[in-house]
């Protein structure tokens, strides 16, 4: 990179950093640590739910799906404006009467302790291994990408994240989402105004373009459950998977709890509605553009360049031959699609795809644990190879930006709920200073994401990844949640019992999904979760009202 790129990133970063200390020198309490000052704007309340959401995974991974498949990944968030309002209508008047810290004290106020600490663990180990993933996502991207150790850049965006929530808390991570937000959507725009600027035919001919080579496909309305992302998936998965990230979520519910009334936390829900999906929208358009873009400009074979050097050289001569060949089949396609004609251009585009597969099957034959999905480096690569210095600096910024707020928020939601409802818990009759154990279980968690990091391999696509780890856990959480919210009369004997079969039945059906002996689209593991617990207790609690009844 240019010295101007680097000195960009740095004082960008810096600033961010400084500010969240400097904002949070004062922050005298503990409750200021665990859930902030109360005094922050609905609007920065908005900004930081968004934030929390939109990791760098976002960034790197959601236009490589684009434009790898088409525009249906839109689809998975088809449920979360009705999530929204479910959340606000009846999850935040809970919370807010009862002045939780925490989501998971309602539980103990409405069932028993065990089913508390039973869902805030399945919270701790979903969100810690996330937390590891928000690192590891941007890391191994842009150690590719600025030559810079995987392993080296891990720790680098780990350190920077500790420092400021570990200073500051929840307070921290509350003013620093705000300006990280802003120079996100300020990055992505400007990188989006230049992709669309070097595409050198006009947006009607790119739309066209676009289309006909099926990557403005949207809604899916099969009923094929194995289909990853349908309509139906969207409105029934992606409505029960984000009323579990809003409703339950502490990273989530830590952001709208520290605003100051219940109003204020409706408004940050809803802001977080209204402009989630149009974000997802134009990062996704981003990937569209990407594709068009490289009809015109020559791609890469293979976008993640780190592999290709890993590549033992008697094999050069033959990936050579490749890319000759994968060039000459480039130029007669883009010849095709400037003569719109797409018959030549589908069976041409089929050609340069089997091509790409055999140049992958050479190098994971011959590169030790070679990895094969490279769409997450598509992005990045066009960043790296087009945008002018200083804007480089910029975008890199964009997506550490990124990788820290979410990462933050986790960390701090973590040392939350392990602080609430567990040291609190058990450790409750004993003096201790609360700040400093506060920020000494933010400073664990925040190790211990890092080891996540150090240890995660690679997947398939890195959102994914992270939505699938949800999806394993989020349905039993949510569950047990409505179960509270809405059927008063079962126990916690019936729904503990319910959350634990759920979350067995659910790993069985993942490792038998994995395995492919069955075909389940992985949004619908809320559902299924979901419905079982509620089941399993409507029928444990209907059992012992009958043996009452016979006694």
């Amino acid at each position: 990179m240019h010295p101007i790129d680097w000195f960009v990133l740095g004082v960008t970063l810096a600033l961010i950093v400084g500010y969240g200390v400097f904002k949070t020198r004062k922050s005298a309490t503990a409750s200021e640590l665990l859930s902030g000052s109360k005094k922050v704007s609905p609007w920065t309340i908005g900004l930081g739910i968004m934030a929390t959401q939109a990791s760098a995974i976002t960034f790197l991974s959601t236009p490589g799906q684009a434009f790898e498949n088409d525009m249906g990944f839109i689809q998975f968030y088809f449920g979360m404006p009705l999530a929204v309002i479910l959340v606000s209508a009846f999850f935040v008047p809970a919370y807010r009467k009862m002045r939780a810290i925490t989501a998971y004290q309602f539980l103990e106020k409405r069932f028993d302790r065990k089913t508390r600490l039973f869902t805030a663990a399945l919270f701790l180990t979903s969100r810690g291994l996330s937390a590891g993933i928000t690192i590891f996502a941007p890391a191994i991207v842009l150690s590719a990408a600025i030559n810079i150790p995987l392993n080296t850049m891990i720790v680098i965006i780990g350190i920077i994240v500790v420092i400021y929530t570990v200073s500051g808390g929840s307070a921290a991570v509350a003013v620093t989402q705000k300006w990280q937000m802003t120079i996100i959507l300020l990055g992505m725009t400007i990188a989006a105004t230049i992709l669309v600027r070097l595409i050198p035919v006009s947006m009607y001919d790119a739309y066209q373009i676009a289309g006909n080579m099926g990557k403005l496909n949207i809604v899916s309305t099969s009923f094929d459950p194995g289909t990853r992302y349908t309509l139906w998936s969207g409105l029934a998965g992606g409505l029960f998977l984000s009323l579990s990230y809003l409703g339950t979520d502490q990273s989530q519910v830590q952001r709208y709890l520290g605003a100051e009334d219940e109003r204020s936390s409706r408004f940050g829900l809803l802001f977080n509605a209204t402009f989630k999906v149009p974000m997802q929208f134009a990062i996704l358009s981003i990937g569209v553009f990407l594709f068009v873009f490289y009809q015109f400009i020559k791609p890469p074979v293979f976008f993640n360049q780190s592999e290709i050097a890993r590549a033992p050289v008697d094999i050069q001569n033959q990936l050579r031959s490749i890319e000759f060949e994968h060039a000459l089949v480039w130029d007669n396609k883009r010849e095709a699609l400037i003569n719109a004609d797409w018959n030549s251009a589908h069976r041409l585009n089929d050609q340069q795809g089997a091509l790409r597969g055999k140049y992958m099957a050479l190098l994971d034959s011959n590169v030790p644990n070679f990895q094969p999905k490279d769409t997450d480096y598509v992005f990045i690569t066009f960043i790296l190879n087009n945008l002018p210095n200083g804007l480089i600096g910029l975008l890199l910024a964009v997506i550490i930006s990124a990788a820290m707020s979410s990462t933050a928020g986790e960390v701090s939601a973590l040392a939350t709920t392990t602080y609430v409802d567990y040291y609190q818990v058990f450790f409750s009759g004993k003096s201790h200073n609360e700040k400093r154990t506060i920020r000494s279980l933010v400073l664990l968690w925040g190790i211990a994401a890092i080891f996540v990091a150090l240890a995660a391999p690679l997947y398939e696509n890195l959102i994914q990844l992270v939505n699938v780890l949800g999806s394993l856990f989020y349905g039993t959480i949510l569950g047990i949640f409505l179960v509270g919210l809405f059927l008063k009369n079962i126990g916690g004997n019936q729904v503990f019992i319910g959350g634990i079969i759920a979350q067995i039945t659910i790993f069985i059906c993942h490792y038998l999904n994995t395995k492919e002996v069955i075909s389940i689209g992985f949004l619908w593991y809320n559902v299924i979760a979901t419905f079982i617990v509620i089941t399993i207790s409507l029928v444990l609690q209907s059992t012992v009202k009958s043996r009452i009844a016979s006694d």
